[in-house]
Formats: C-alpha cells, sequence, structure tokens
C-alpha cells in the first residue's frame, strides 16, 4: 500500500498549509521589523485554510459516523444493531465495532486506518489490561 508523493500531499494537504500558514507568520513576527505577518495569519487561517480543508480536507470523516438513519448513536460508546436497541447494557468493544463497521463496508481503507491509529492512541494501558481480564474472565466461563 504504498503512496506516490502526490498521493500523500493530497492526504497530508491541510497539515502542510497549516504548518506553511504558521511558518510563514511567526518568520514575519520574529524576524522582520514588519506588520505583513499579521495578514499572512489571519488571512491564512481564516480564508486560505478553511479553502484548502473543503478541497482536499476528509469531510466524508466527520459525517461516516451517521448511521443510514443519520443517527449518531454509536459516538456514545453503543452501535445501533439490527433489531436491538441502542440502550442495551452491554457496551461494544470500540475495536471489535471499529472492525465491524470495516467489514460491513461503512469504513474505506484509509478511514479504518486512521480511525484504528486514533483509537489506539487513545486507549490506556489500563483499558488495554481491562480488555484482557474480561476476555480471561469470558473464555473461563466457557
Amino acid at each position: 500500500m504504498s503512496e506516490t508523493a502526490t498521493e500523500r500531499l493530497r492526504n497530508n494537504a491541510v497539515k502542510i498549509t497549516s504548518l506553511l500558514i504558521t511558518g510563514l507568520w511567526m518568520g514575519g513576527l520574529f524576524l522582520t521589523d514588519q506588520n505583513w505577518w499579521l495578514g499572512v495569519l489571519i488571512v491564512g487561517y481564516a480564508a486560505v485554510l478553511p479553502i484548502v480543508k473543503t478541497l482536499f480536507g476528509d469531510d466524508e470523516e466527520e459525517y461516516d459516523d451517521a448511521d443510514e438513519d443519520g443517527e449518531w448513536s454509536h459516538w456514545w460508546g453503543r452501535e445501533k444493531k439490527s433489531g436491538s436497541s441502542t440502550d442495551s447494557d452491554d457496551e461494544d468493544d470500540p475495536l471489535e465495532t471499529l472492525r465491524g463497521r470495516y467489514a460491513r463496508g461503512e469504513l474505506t481503507d484509509e478511514q479504518f486506518e486512521r480511525k484504528l491509529e486514533r483509537l489506539l492512541e487513545t486507549e490506556t494501558i489500563e483499558d488495554v489490561e481491562d480488555r484482557r481480564r474480561a476476555e480471561r474472565e469470558l473464555n473461563y466461563e466457557r
């Protein structure tokens, strides 16, 4: 799954633009005696960055989380199951929920990888230990 330089540029356009704007206005602030850096700061973040976000950003990532009914139930830790209520007492493991969505074709490969990285970044050691403990208890009960 190797990306070309063009694909990497398109996938990271918002980050790259943000870094360029920040570098320009900070360079202007610290390296010159003129006040043009304020214009770069305001125009860059108020106009240029939103345009780049609109053109190259991951808008589908913001909206792909809504299920077919337009509900955001899984944002609260529960995914709506067919034939069952979202008010069930047992919550799914976030990793299993993500895998299920990927398996059902709700997420593209790139979206799955981004969400998986984000999930692994936010997961604590205690979460992993709790999940392993619960899995061991479940296997013991069987």
